[in-house]
């Protein structure tokens, strides 16, 4: 196949990742919310990330009802944001309305069967909140060999309180679990979790903040731009590198390093 015909048949597909935010029982840096991936997923099969998925055509739908000064294609990526956390992990995030543990199950149970949102948000009497779904970054990893690509927007929220009730779908993800930032590097460091380039650099951006709000300021002080990873050789040894102005602290990793993790 040449390269015209690779770059025509492959698949660049939208996607929606949330950082899910919890202050911790005592203290101390915030928790976040990550998933392991079933090792059957050929995307990311056995590594620890953030809970997303694709942007279906019904969030899109929904996005296109809203009353929003967010433009049509964002607002869809926040709507497959709150659907697929609560899909995956049983979280009501970018809510308002009433919502308890029972509401929130029921309306996970109702997601499974529909496979949309605005069934359930009319069933439950909610209504959604974008705003409060902070945009983040924006990862785009473009590798001609593969059949699909990822373009994902990473997102924001905050839960405040640790009283909250998850569980794990057990289709897409075998375990749901809350950690810090520097927790999860340290864990990849000891072998005990498989993380990915992209999500080991979010978590060292991650591992600056102290609080919430922190992340927030973060936020405002560098706008999200699209970060596609390129080569880079060094002394004879090659590097896989992102732009220096995105907000990360460690912008490029030996390539062996990156095959190995």
């Amino acid at each position: 196949m040449s390269e015209t015909e690779q770059k025509t048949t492959q698949a660049e597909i939208p996607a929606a990742t949330v950082v899910v935010f919890r202050n911790a029982g005592a203290g101390g840096p915030p928790e976040l919310l990550m998933v392991t991936r079933s090792r059957n997923m050929s995307f990311a099969g056995g590594a620890a990330v953030f809970p997303g998925g694709r942007v279906d055509q019904a969030d899109y739908d929904l996005a296109a009802t809203l009353d929003t000064l967010l433009d049509a294609d964002e607002a869809a990526h926040r709507v497959a944001a709150v659907r697929e956390t609560l899909e995956e992990t049983g979280l009501a995030i970018g809510i308002s309305g009433i919502v308890d543990a029972d509401r929130a199950q029921s309306a996970r149970a109702m997601l499974l069967e529909t496979q949309a949102l605005a069934p359930v948000l009319d069933a439950m009497e909610w209504q959604l909140e974008l705003d409060s779904i902070l945009p983040f970054a924006r990862w785009f990893p473009k590798n001609e060999r593969l059949s699909r690509i990822f373009d994902t927007r990473f997102y924001l929220a905050d839960l405040g309180t640790g009283a909250v009730d998850i569980a794990v779908d057990a289709t897409e993800n075998t375990k749901l679990y809350w950690i810090t930032a520097q927790g999860a590097l340290d864990a990849a460091e000891r072998g005990d979790l498989s993380i990915i380039f992209p999500t080991r650099r979010n978590l060292e951006r991650l591992a600056q903040f102290p609080d919430f709000a922190a992340a927030s300021h973060d936020c405002e002080r560098f706008p999200v731009k699209t970060i596609t990873p390129h080569m880079d050789e060094r002394d004879g040894q090659r590097w896989l590198c992102i732009p220096d102005d995105a907000g990360y602290p460690i912008t490029r990793e030996p390539l062996d390093n990156v095959l190995r993790g």
